[in-house]
């Protein structure tokens, strides 16, 4: 059996002085969806993170919350953790606490290597201590005295302590710097440290007598390891897979990382990590983020709200790996409807659901269309992520999603008959599905097993399988929707004008083959009659072609509920035209949704919203709902079994043509329910592009704003 090649990935230990945040769990999901796609190409991976639980901020964080028991503190903040990292379905393999007895063992024995080696001595040190960074500041560091990352005025301290030769490794350091231009990453990174290390490096000081917190200095039991000292060393506890593939960080801890801890394992003899990258800081709404500000957001959250793999799409998606940027709740819902439900979660929707209903469910395996699979170069997304281009990685993952979207657009599968065209496509588009699924799984895992489950297929394939033209036959099983879209900040204003108005289409109706897209305008000014749209309706009338198809798809569920002689409400607007030369002319709003009924051969209904009582609704009526037709006083019996249009108290439109009373569209309606009404001939496509059409043509003509209602 062939050995795997092992990667070993590890994030920052975090300090527990606070829960997780945005930016700690940003590395957390980068290093995991790194880790997870190393999974994906079969290798032996070992993620490991964990908590720096020895600083001197420990024992302040648990001072101000009350716990006289530190450890009590350190175990509460290392739940927090834990739950924050499950939320966030993090794959790591070990969680390393500084405070374990284990950590205790390998610092001290690593400590005790470095002593050998004559490289440890004792000195007095004074200088100016950042107590939030933990580390020792010189002059050029700081702003007007201040500390940049915390704002705050450092503390000269003087005392006396053990040293860590740190300039004798500077030769070598820059060495290997040099030789290995892929060690230190992004470039903006290394060109730092090589200018920090152009200063010459000073020894370390890596003891504190003024800490009773933490691990002992091996021989010197009254001083304590310096925290940086202590915590880097954690990396070293996967022994089998040292050398570390990547240490993943943020921007602000680079140089313990490429200097000081390349330093130390010169020093004890140890291979070198073979990479250290350092990722860029988040802001908030463009702020850096900050207690005083109050705009450190919970990550648990946002989980709860968008859903964890919304989240770590926008992790990975939004920012070029390795650059600063901001973190906006906007953002991400933007890119949650946007590229999440719109795109990939509508792909999966429509193709299961075209299964589901003209093929009863099944795929049978067919020949590839080469076409579709055209623009899908695994390899290079597989180098985008050698590279750590994660943004370009998933990039090019829902370009692949978008030519899919194209594919199932441009075949129109829901207008095909023939069972052999039409398995030869959605074969095609399954098998589409099936290969986004396991690109997507270290970005979105969730997601990418809900998609496995509603295909019935094996979860966890290897990045091997993303070859074309391996699915088999199979049974699908079409679940619930991937993504549910939320309102942006700019849609809820907008929301907000309109009457939010409940609108449903019964199952029982769904059945039948009647699809529904309604809209909202409000704010009109219907006239009477406006010169430009009777200009449109003339031209319309001159050059409209009838859809045979889609009136055959109304012709067939009027078949199905046995109606003689029925005929939908298009067929009069032909007649009118063929015998007449015209449309009739009513207002401007009914003219213009009559106008692209009878260019798009579609049903379309309108009813003023104020004559409305609570939700719309189409159902099979049952015989017993008040109806009053069109331009009658009197109330009129309806048939059993057919389906209408209602709201809570009366029907609105028996069948879809015989218009009620009570809510038609007059010149005193200001704001409407409007409708466009399919049949399984049409996509969700045609008709959301006939029902903008028609709300566009209205607010032209008669003013106002509209709002697709889902």
């Amino acid at each position: 059996m062939k050995k795997k090649k092992k990667f070993y990935i590890t994030t920052p230990i975090y300090y527990v002085n606070d829960k997780p945040s945005v930016g700690t769990a940003y590395t957390t999901v980068t290093a995991d969806i790194i880790a997870r796609w190393h999974r994906l190409k079969d290798e032996d991976v070992f993620y490991l993170t964990g908590l720096d639980e020895n600083a001197q901020k420990t024992v302040q964080a648990s001072i101000k919350l009350g716990f006289k028991d530190i450890k009590k503190f350190t175990d509460f903040m290392a739940e927090e953790y834990l739950k924050t990292w499950k939320a966030l379905n993090i794959s790591n393999d070990d969680f390393i606490r500084t405070t374990e007895e284990r950590h205790h063992k390998l610092v001290t024995e690593f400590v005790e290597k470095i002593k050998k080696k004559g490289d440890i001595y004792k000195g007095t040190y004074s200088g100016l201590y950042c107590e939030g960074c933990e580390a020792f500041k010189t002059e050029d560091d700081l702003v007007n005295g201040l500390c940049l990352d915390h704002l705050k005025e450092p503390k000269y301290i003087e005392e006396q302590n053990y040293f860590f030769k740190l300039s004798k490794y500077q030769d070598k350091i820059s060495k290997h710097i040099k030789e290995n231009p892929d060690f230190i990453q992004p470039n903006s990174r290394r060109n730092e440290i090589i200018n920090f290390l152009n200063k010459g490096l000073k020894d370390l000081s890596i003891t504190r007598q003024s800490m009773n917190w933490g691990i002992p200095f091996p021989g010197d039991e009254k001083t304590h390891l310096y925290v940086w000292f202590d915590a880097l060393t954690n990396y070293l506890h996967p022994k089998e897979y040292w050398p570390a593939n990547i240490h993943l960080m943020g921007k602000d801890i680079v140089r313990f990382h490429a200097l000081t801890w390349i330093g130390m394992l010169l020093s004890a003899n140890y291979k070198l990590p073979k990479k250290v990258f350092a990722h860029g800081f988040f802001t908030v709404n463009g702020q850096k983020m900050s207690k005083t500000l109050g705009n450190i957001i919970d990550p648990v959250y946002l989980v709860n709200k968008y859903g964890v793999d919304a989240l770590r799409y926008f992790y990975a998606r939004e920012i070029p790996f390795g650059n600063d940027g901001d973190f906006s709740e906007e953002s991400l819902k933007t890119r949650l409807n946007n590229e999440l439900a719109n795109e990939l979660g509508n792909l999966v929707s429509r193709t299961l659901a075209i299964i589901e209903k003209k093929l009863n469910s099944e795929i049978r395996k067919d020949s590839t269309d080469k076409t579709l699979f055209k623009n899908l170069d695994v390899k290079k997304i597989d180098k985008f992520m050698e590279t750590l281009e994660i943004h370009n990685a998933i990039a090019a993952i829902m370009g692949f999603v978008q030519d899919c979207n194209s594919y199932i657009n441009d075949n129109a599968p829901w207008q095909i008959e023939e069972k052999s065209k039409l398995n030869k496509i959605l074969y095609n588009l399954t098998d589409a599905i099936r290969i986004i699924s396991i690109l997507i799984y270290p970005f979105m895992p969730s997601t990418s097993e809900k998609i496995n489950k509603q295909l019935q297929i094996e979860k966890n394939q290897t990045l091997e399988y993303c070859k074309p033209g391996l699915l088999k036959n199979l049974f699908i099983k079409k679940g619930d929707i991937l993504f549910t879209k939320v309102l942006t900040k700019e849609e809820e204003q907008y929301e907000a004008k309109f009457n939010n108005t409940k609108c449903y289409v019964d199952q029982d109706v769904v059945k039948l083959g009647i699809k529904v897209k309604f809209a909202e305008l409000i704010g009109l000014n219907i006239k009477r009659k406006h010169m430009g749209l009777e200009k449109l309706k003339d031209e319309i009338e001159h050059n409209f072609k009838v859809n045979e198809k889609v009136l055959e798809g109304y012709n067939s569920y009027y078949k199905k509920l046995d109606i003689k002689n029925g005929k939908c409400s298009v067929y009069n607007l032909i007649e009118l035209v063929q015998k007449g030369g015209k449309l009739p002319t009513i207002n401007t709003a009914v003219d213009s949704y009559n106008l692209v009924s009878l260019k798009k051969s579609l049903v379309v209904g309108a009813h003023d919203r104020e004559k409305i009582k609570g939700s719309v609704r189409f159902k099979i009526l049952n015989g017993t709902e008040f109806y009053i037709p069109l331009f009658k006083t009197e109330r009129e019996e309806v048939i059993t079994g057919e389906f209408g249009c209602v709201d809570d108290e009366k029907v609105l439109c028996r069948l879809d043509i015989k218009q009620g009373d009570q809510t038609k569209v007059t010149e005193e309606t200001k704001n409407l329910i409007l409708y466009v009404q399919g049949n399984e001939f049409t996509s969700d496509q045609y008709l959301n592009e006939a029902l903008e059409e028609i709300c566009n043509l209205i607010i032209k003509f008669c003013g106002g704003e509209y709002r697709m209602i889902e």
